[in-house]
């Protein structure tokens, strides 16, 4: 274990870090396991979330039938019979966020806390740091999907505005008690951002920097950078591809890449294109680059138009170039 992670904060690609970790098999520590525990409550949910959201089939016939016969009381009813369990069914992807939210910070805590550094927490916790790499996977899966389903926002949209009409006064409106304005609001929000899930991760991020005034920045920052080149070096070495057990590893890898890259570039003031970023974007979006391309558009994608700092005048042309 000792060897496992070396100097992670080299720029020299020659002397680069030397490193592998375990995302397949790390088990947690008992230093670990109250954090681990909590998370696990959390991401052992993901998978059926994710199988809602890839099953979501949208009320779009119904909806489109009732609009075009306001009068017919009958279509009216089953547009709203349609709508109601997609929306309940949103609300619980928008209750996920939250729990997912709260599980980030957790392990932000646990990755960050003195008197350790990053490279020494991802050494000694290597199975929170796969459970920072799991939501991270989760996250870009999610708004992946999500950007497949126009349905959504559509849903949604005449939920809320056959609510505020109140043109059903015979319907059964229990729903509200369900999903009340407030939670209406924040699920319109929530929904209206082209990636949900990333918005969230990074909105977590940044508030978890903000009220733990006495922790350096670069606690979170150098946790964020030194995933990054772990998944780098690990995608770019054969000696470590070659002892993933399934190629699923490959994406998972790339996944949360691209993942802590975001993440990064909204929380650090500079970002993470910038030349003075601790990531090594040109080396990261190489490997990308090398990977089947059906694998990394979604990835490549979200580098493009997630990120915060891709534009600025301090991006250097080449890096702008690689990603056009």
């Amino acid at each position: 274990m000792g060897n496992l992670l070396k100097v992670l904060t080299c720029t020299e690609l020659e002397q680069g870090p030397n490193f592998f970790l375990d995302f397949e098999n790390a088990q947690p520590t008992d230093c670990e396991r109250e954090v681990w525990n909590q998370v696990n409550t959390v991401l052992q949910d993901s998978e059926s979330i994710l199988s809602g959201l890839q099953a979501y089939k949208g009320a779009g016939q119904e909806i489109r039938d009732a609009i075009q016969n306001p009068n017919d009381m009958l279509l009216q009813e089953r547009a709203w019979n349609s709508v109601c369990p997609l929306v309940i069914r949103l609300k619980k992807f928008y209750s996920f966020s939250l729990r997912l939210e709260k599980a980030l910070q957790s392990l932000l805590e646990s990755l960050t806390c003195p008197p350790y550094t990053p490279t020494q927490h991802l050494e000694k916790e290597q199975a929170l740091a796969k459970q920072f790499a799991e939501i991270l996977h989760f996250t870009l899966r999610f708004d992946e999907l999500k950007m497949r389903i126009p349905a959504i926002q559509n849903d949604f949209s005449y939920y809320r505005r056959t609510i505020s009409r109140n043109r059903i006064n015979n319907m059964n409106l229990d729903i509200e008690s369900e999903v009340n304005n407030e939670m209406a609001n924040r699920m319109s929000l929530f929904y209206a951002e082209a990636t949900p899930m990333l918005k969230t991760l990074s909105t977590a991020t940044t508030n978890f920097v903000t009220e733990n005034k006495t922790l350096p920045l670069e606690n979170t920052t150098d946790v964020l950078s030194t995933m990054a080149s772990v998944c780098k070096v690990m995608l770019e070495t054969p000696d470590y591809t070659s002892r993933f057990n399934s190629e699923d590893t490959l994406l998972f890898c790339m996944r949360v890449m691209v993942g802590v890259i975001i993440l990064y570039d909204h929380v650090h003031p500079n970002g993470a294109f910038n030349k003075s970023s601790k990531i090594d974007m040109k080396g990261c979006i190489k490997v990308l680059k090398e990977q089947p391309a059906d694998n990394v558009e979604g990835l490549l994608n979200a580098l493009k138009f997630t990120t915060k700092h891709l534009n600025d005048e301090s991006t250097p042309k080449n890096i702008r170039t690689m990603l056009q």
